[in-house]
């Protein structure tokens, strides 16, 4: 055997390896690719998480605004503007009681209320809307003589209440007449915004365009002198 075959075979066995066995140079490689494909399975896990957790959060957030448009009667927020709130509390003065907003939206209606002195109720089908009022109220100092539930109104009874704040649409207008008519008190008064009721002759009105406010005594609404039973007295 040639002296540079021995040379070979001495630097093969020095080296503790035998001629064709991988060593550890060799073998990093293949480790350094297992870690680049480890690391974009773990990417591709959290860009996974990231885009289904949006989507339930955009999910729970939009749901409250657009479901309204899917039920029966379609009552969409949208904002009072400052002349409908002033032409409302136009329609307060002078008043006492109870004042409840029935579809209060963000609570401004309430809040302006309760500012006036009135232990002002609102009622939203929207969570978020509700959460939001109730900061309001507590930012503007007022969350004591201002309160906001969760409620569908067609399942809340209105009876307690002396003064009723309506920002409705014409497709609900003669069902809430009615429904009102039933549960308010002789001495109750019905404010509408944007919409009139269809069957009542508004005692009061104020305001242009959108901003048109009506007001409705109930005592001189037509057949509500039904509610009121003359007692006879004994002879």
């Amino acid at each position: 055997m040639g002296a540079d075959s021995k040379a070979v075979t001495v630097s093969c066995l020095s080296s503790g390896a035998m001629p064709g066995t991988p060593t550890a140079d060799s073998a990093l490689p293949s480790s350094a690719g297992s870690g680049h494909g480890s690391r974009r399975r773990s990417w591709g896990l959290w860009v996974t998480a990231g885009v289904g957790g949006t989507l339930v959060a955009l999910y729970a957030v939009v749901t409250p605004f657009v479901a309204p448009a899917l039920r029966r009667v379609c009552l969409p927020f949208v904002p009072a503007t400052s002349a409908q709130i002033e032409n409302v509390l136009k329609m307060l003065q002078g008043r006492r009681g109870s004042v409840v907003d029935i579809g209060s939206g963000d609570g401004r209606i309430v809040i302006a209320a309760a500012k006036r002195g009135f232990e002002a109720v609102g009622y939203e089908l929207n969570p978020w809307l509700v959460w939001y009022s109730r900061y309001r109220a507590w930012r503007d100092g007022v969350h004591h003589n201002a309160k906001f539930y969760i409620s569908d109104l067609w399942k809340v009874s209105f009876s307690r209440y002396t003064n009723v704040v309506v920002f409705g649409v014409p497709q609900m207008m003669p069902e809430l007449e009615k429904k009102l008519k039933e549960e308010l008190e002789c001495n109750a008064r019905v404010i509408a915004c944007r919409f009139p009721f269809p069957c009542w002759t508004p005692d009061h009105t104020t305001g242009e365009g959108i901003d048109t406010v009506w007001a409705y005594d109930l005592k001189h609404c037509r057949g509500f002198e039904a509610r009121n039973l003359e007692i006879t007295p004994e002879s």
